[in-house]
């Protein structure tokens, strides 16, 4: 079953939360956190997949306070509306963005334990979260935009971290990725022969392959963390 719900920040920001549960009593929990296009059909099928596999999956609306209701798809003005949100959602301060994904870790904590997965722009917020937010276990940013750049890099992950990257990605040069992979020796690096959104099979850089094996990998990642 999956619906959207209303949850509360910190400071009292109220925003919604797609949640998928599973059939039978939760493994565990996984935030699911989105691209630049909102939680979109893509990401509430990638909780829907979650749930499948027996966790409790929570999505929360990382725009609501810039913007309510985003649902984008995947065309060149897609794009560049997401691009504007989310510059725009950066600009409210990462400990705003913070507020937002420690209020899903913590409905999502009753289930047990919490891990986190987050995609492009989720990517470097689920990075972040692994360094600042309390109640998770174990982090998994996909081709996080931003989290290898020395700023992002900088931070040190209080939970365990696989961080899956693809080699063709132009929008995160290699050389960054390996940067990253020598400054965070504890970080379980993938790097795929496959490009950006590689995991979204809404967009025309899908890989099947790559995607098959990264959610192989993050599914053993997340069992051995949250069981």
């Amino acid at each position: 079953m999956s619906f959207f719900t209303d949850l509360r920040t910190a400071d009292g920001h109220s925003f919604p939360a797609y949640v998928a549960q599973p059939s039978g009593t939760p493994q565990g929990a996984v935030v699911v956190v989105q691209e630049i296009f909102g939680v979109n059909s893509h990401i509430r099928a990638v909780a829907d997949g979650y749930a499948q596999a027996g966790y409790l999956a929570v999505a929360p609306d990382m725009f609501h306070r810039v913007q309510t209701g985003v649902n984008l798809g995947y065309t060149p003005e897609d794009i560049q509306a997401g691009i504007a949100l989310k510059a725009a959602a950066e600009a409210l301060g990462v400990p705003a963005l913070v507020q937002v994904l420690q209020a899903a870790v913590d409905y999502a904590t009753p289930a047990g334990k919490v891990g986190m997965v987050g995609y492009c722009w989720g990517g470097l917020l689920t990075w972040r979260a692994a360094a600042l937010v309390q109640g998770i276990h174990a982090a998994v940013p996909y081709y996080g935009g931003g989290m290898t750049a020395p700023a992002e890099a900088a931070r040190t992950a209080t939970v365990p971290v696989l961080a899956h990257f693809g080699e063709e990605d132009h929008s995160i040069a290699l050389d960054t990725v390996r940067a990253f992979e020598q400054a965070h020796p504890a970080v379980d690096v993938r790097v795929y022969p496959a490009n950006h959104g590689f995991n979204c099979d809404q967009r025309g850089a899908y890989n099947a392959e790559a995607a098959a094996l990264a959610r192989s990998a993050t599914l053993a990642f997340f069992q051995q963390h949250l069981a």
